[in-house]
């Protein structure tokens, strides 16, 4: 059976109308195919939001600006994880953490894959420190609290990818990275979501990221310290979640500031987070801000 495979999206010429809908053909990737300017067709479904689709109907659309599978208003404040790979909390020199490290990015953050640009801020650009950070995003589909970890799946509707764009200047310098990592833009995520059903296991997914097509990442997300339901169950503790909630789960080995010399962003240069298999690539091209 094809994976299921919800996106959110502009039709073409008609910016006016958002449409939830999934690929035509299961095995495209529609990052990809946007980016190279590809016509990607796709079913619409009755919904208005992927948390609830709806029914699908007879229309087909092209994709003319694809977004966010979630909005900034349903996703509200971003949960991240900090450390949650064993390769890379190896090339960082940092101990495995005995619980997850959580930091926040607000709604403003988040932003829509290819064309949308990720902008470097302007005290980023002062200190040439922009990086990546690949990694997978978890959506949650049901309202939830204090979940278990033997129940924590059923809350998840499904993931995509995500890019956690960092300023490490700032980052380092201070001991919380709301700041450093909470900009305007700086949590793109898409190009769609595989809903949780469609997966056996999410440690089956590999985390390729890429600046300008060199791989700088790759590392399956069987390396994860805390496994999704760990995260689940140990985010909502206490707090609750609502449906459309992001959380993104750490990145793995490789980001730029632990490359000899740094790898950093700059003006101009594209950085891509491919998820496999069915996420498929999240790219955006870094633009200074003006």
């Amino acid at each position: 059976m094809s994976p299921k495979r919800f996106l959110r999206f502009k039709p073409k010429g008609r910016d006016e109308a958002i449409l939830i809908g999934e690929p035509v053909d299961p095995s495209v990737d529609v990052g990809a195919a946007t980016m190279n300017g590809d016509d990607v067709e796709v079913n619409i479904y009755s919904g208005s939001s992927i948390l609830e689709p709806g029914q699908k109907t007879d229309r087909k659309e092209t994709i003319g600006t694809l977004l966010s599978p979630v909005s900034r208003e349903e996703a509200g404040t971003i949960r991240c994880i900090g450390l949650n790979y064993k390769q890379h909390a190896e090339e960082v020199g940092m101990q495995i953490p005995s619980e997850p490290t959580i930091f926040l990015k607000p709604a403003e953050s988040l932003a829509d894959p290819w064309p949308a640009p990720t902008i470097i801020p302007k005290f980023t650009i002062k200190d040439n420190c922009a990086d990546y950070e690949s990694e997978l995003a978890v959506i949650i589909g049901k309202t939830c609290k204090d979940v278990s970890e033997s129940d924590a799946m059923d809350y998840v509707l499904g993931y995509t990818a995500c890019n956690d764009v960092s300023s490490r200047k700032s980052q380092f310098s201070q001991s919380q990275w709301s700041f450093s990592k909470g900009f305007d833009g700086a949590c793109p995520i898409g190009p769609v979501l595989v809903t949780r059903d469609s997966v056996n296991d999410p440690k089956e997914f590999k985390v390729t990221g890429k600046k300008n097509g060199k791989v700088m990442q790759q590392c399956g997300c069987d390396d994860l310290i805390f496994n999704i339901p760990k995260l689940v169950s140990f985010v909502s503790s206490g707090t609750t979640l609502k449906a459309g909630t992001v959380i993104i789960t750490g990145t793995p080995a490789g980001v730029g500031v632990s490359c000899k010399p740094p790898e950093w962003v700059q003006n101009g240069d594209v950085f891509s987070v491919e998820i496999t298999p069915y996420i498929g690539t999240l790219a955006t091209k870094y633009i200074n801000e003006e």
